[in-house]
């Protein structure tokens, strides 16, 4: 336990301005570093950030009329907005242009380059400007029998690339290539002695037949004449270094690793315990990136977490289809924390999912609006009415056995975040909300007060006790929400959601407040 659990998200490509695609996953590392933190009450460390090399920030650049870095710095800066309007708190955000990334990714190198993992050699192949991508013929087998020919650079009808499907560029020049190919054993061994390391399972069998297919070495450099925005390659200043390898590279850079010698905070916290990614990179993250820390002699992450796609009322989110989706535009109606809820409520995180405001606003009213925050009127409601909102003294056990049932759900609940099962622990929650309405709906209380009064007392204590409890679930997907809960529900201010066994102890109550709905109905 001594270890800080370390999670990181990819670092986003600055070509366009943040979308949802981008906030789920940030969303994701901030969720589960919120269980951790608040509710395991672990050590952790969250890391983000903007991968900002490369031809295609060039080219948006001189669109912009600005300089590569001036359009990193505002682009960048718009992403750490959106994080802050989105109540993430990240603990780093490293961006690939900072000196402390350039020179330990240039150190790398050197000791690649030294150990013999990187060598020189010449180029031949096919490349994506879009995707920073590199493809062989084999890789693009399927697309060149459809074409009919080996299609190079000069034919009118190129081969696409698989993943965007825009055209690729035929690239013939010299450079530097990592020796992906010899770690293609000890990656399968590695696989095999950690399941947990391909996550979600289903997504395991790919990362297997691409690598039991063969691993081919891997061009590591461009030409600095066609990519000048780049990590120069220490010692030869006609190449730079591949944007992936910089860009990967950053997992380790952000905590102080080098070759010529590492921070402290590296030796406390790597491995990554878990690196969520989109299942579009989950190859660079699966094979290349293990590969390379096999080739520096570091451990492996524990986890490379590949969550799926959003699509918009059933297409993919593109930009050319101007279909993407302005987290700012769904928070402005809805608030953030539903936007939240519903990202994570609405499909098993891994799977793909459908975007629709339509299944938010129902989710918001039906869930939100009407489970949840017209349980927690209707209880605050009436402790001010029959009791002047002071609970009685802890009740005997018999008295609180709702509460203690709905504590008892917490180690499933727990189990679910653990695996990253974000929807299953939602499910769970609700599902005791559920119990509470109904248990409100059959006992009646507004009814049995006059004859009944001091059952009634201790069944609305009752109450407030499991909504202590749920309040404490929730705040990883609703921080604010489940602040509004407590400070209603008599909690005191404090740093952190009470646990259920916090919750039962009775202590940290104070006054009930009734306040204004959670959610009011849109």
């Amino acid at each position: 336990m001594s270890k800080r659990f370390y999670i990181t998200t990819p670092i986003y490509y600055i070509n366009a301005e943040p979308h949802i695609g981008h906030a789920y996953t940030t969303l994701a590392a901030d969720i589960l570093n919120r269980f951790y933190r608040d509710i395991l009450r672990r050590e952790t460390y969250f890391l983000t950030g903007t991968d900002e090399h490369g031809t295609k920030i060039e080219e948006r650049a001189k669109l912009q009329h600005q300089s590569p870095k001036d359009y990193a710095d505002a682009v960048s800066q718009s992403f750490r907005e959106l994080w802050k309007h989105l109540d993430v708190r990240y603990d780093d955000f490293i961006r690939t242009t900072e000196p402390r990334h350039e020179s330990r990714v240039q150190a790398v190198f050197e000791k690649l380059l030294h150990s013999g993992d990187i060598f020189k050699d010449r180029y031949s192949g096919y490349y994506c400007v879009s995707d920073e991508t590199f493809w062989t013929k084999t890789d693009l087998k399927n697309e060149l029998e459809r074409l009919g020919k080996e299609a190079p650079e000069k034919e009118p009808h190129r081969p696409r690339c698989p993943t965007c499907g825009k055209p690729l560029t035929w690239v013939e020049e010299d450079g530097y290539f990592f020796k992906l190919s010899a770690y293609q054993d000890r990656l399968l061994q590695h696989y095999k002695a950690h399941p947990e390391f391909l996550q979600p399972a289903h997504r395991a069998p790919e990362i297997l037949r691409f690598v039991e297919s063969g691993l081919k070495d891997l061009s590591v450099t461009r030409a600095a004449a066609k990519v000048p925005w780049g990590i120069q390659v220490p010692g030869d200043a006609d190449h730079t270094i591949y944007v992936w390898f910089d860009a990967l590279l950053n997992y380790v850079t952000a905590l102080g690793y080098s070759p010529k010698g590492s921070d402290e905070v590296f030796e406390e916290m790597w491995p990554a315990d878990v690196q969520l990614v989109g299942k579009e990179i989950y190859r660079f993250h699966a094979v290349i990136w293990p590969a390379m820390l096999l080739a520096l002699g570091l451990p492996l992450p524990r986890t490379v977490y590949a969550h799926g796609w959003w699509t918009v009322e059933g297409e993919k989110m593109s930009k050319s289809k101007g279909n993407f989706v302005d987290p700012h535009v769904i928070t402005r109606e809805f608030g953030v924390d539903a936007l939240r809820y519903f990202l994570f409520r609405e499909m098993p995180f891994g799977n793909d999912g459908d975007f629709s405001i339509a299944s938010l606003k129902k989710r918001y009213n039906s869930e939100l609006g009407n489970d949840l925050g017209n349980l927690v009127s209707r209880v605050t409601d009436m402790v001010d009415k029959f009791l002047k909102g002071e609970l009685p003294k802890k009740p005997r056990m018999e008295q609180a056995m709702l509460s203690k049932a709905i504590a008892d759900e917490s180690r499933a609940i727990y189990e679910a975040m653990e695996c990253l099962a974000f929807s299953d622990a939602l499910g769970r929650i609700w599902a005791c909300i559920g119990r509470l309405n109904k248990h409100v709906n059959d006992e009646q209380p507004w009814k049995k007060f006059a004859t009944e009064p001091e059952k009634v007392k201790f069944l609305l204590f009752d109450l407030v006790s499991s909504l202590r409890i749920i309040a404490g679930w929730i705040e990883p997907f609703m921080p604010q929400t489940a602040a509004k809960m407590q400070m209603e529900l008599g909690v005191r201010r404090i740093s952190h959601p009470l646990t259920a066994d916090e919750v039962l102890s009775g202590e940290m109550q104070r006054k009930i407040q009734k306040a204004p709905p959670l959610f009011p109905r849109k």
